[in-house]
């Protein structure tokens, strides 16, 4: 099939007096984290690798934004997937049709991650080094759910109620994949009715930049905003103050 070749379209009118129509303000904002685990991030242990230039560059966009949140008394909350080994049928993920399939025609011309080495079977399983955090990125203090199961982190999890809890009405992400786990939580934060905020200097793609840029426009086309580090920035700065006033 061949595939048509589409055009971006310029919306920039749009998104431009969206970005004027909103502050962040910190006392009703939460970051939400996800997957930024060693198994997506670690070129060195990771089952379901970026790109080691991805890697380096979401892991230090995320280090700023996370310590500039904390400052301001922002909450963190971090979702990371784990799976468990069923017998009779390997990761918990193979129950997925579509993972399945790709596992069984796993070759290195047909991975998730175009050129690097990949595997849906073997990804993050309980007790497994990836499913660990990259270490920078947490703190004491911040929040921890480690039961997603599938791309959206409210499927399964408490994601809802500890936000909920901490009060948040706009939820900011960050972190792996742009198209499918970031997006698809996205989605559901926006039929929840949460202001949803995607931080582009802090979100990447292991399927490549085509579909990194498809998971931003589809946010910032219908479903909320996307601020790189220094937007998100001036408007958490402009909603403490407007708070302040």
């Amino acid at each position: 099939m061949c595939a048509q070749q589409v055009e971006i379209l310029d919306r920039s009118e749009m998104t431009d007096q969206l970005k004027e129509m909103i502050s962040l303000d910190p006392k009703e904002t939460t970051i939400v984290t996800i997957d930024m685990h060693r198994g997506h991030l670690d070129p060195e242990v990771a089952t379901m690798p970026a790109s080691d230039e991805d890697c380096e560059s979401v892991i230090g966009a995320a280090e700023e934004v996370l310590g500039f949140a904390r400052s301001h008394g922002i909450p963190v909350v971090h979702v990371k997937l784990i799976f468990r080994k069923i017998p009779g049928l390997g990761s918990e993920g193979m129950r997925v049709h579509f993972w399945k399939a790709l596992h069984d025609i796993q070759d290195e011309k047909n991975r998730l991650t175009l050129g690097r080495k990949s595997t849906v079977n073997d990804h993050n399983i309980m007790g497994e080094v990836t499913t660990e955090m990259i270490p920078s990125l947490v703190e004491e203090g911040d929040y921890i759910i480690d039961n997603k199961k599938r791309l959206d982190c409210f499927m399964g999890t408490d994601l809802q109620m500890l936000l909920d809890s901490l009060g948040t009405k706009n939820v900011c992400l960050m972190g792996i994949n742009t198209n499918t786990c970031v997006l698809n939580t996205a989605f559901t934060a926006f039929n929840y009715d949460y202001r949803v905020v995607m931080l582009s200097d802090c979100v990447k793609s292991m399927y490549g930049p085509d579909l990194h840029v498809f998971g931003m426009q589809n946010v910032m086309r219908c479903l909320g905003w996307v601020f790189d580090n220094e937007e998100f920035m001036d408007k958490v700065a402009e909603g403490a103050e407007g708070k302040k006033s």
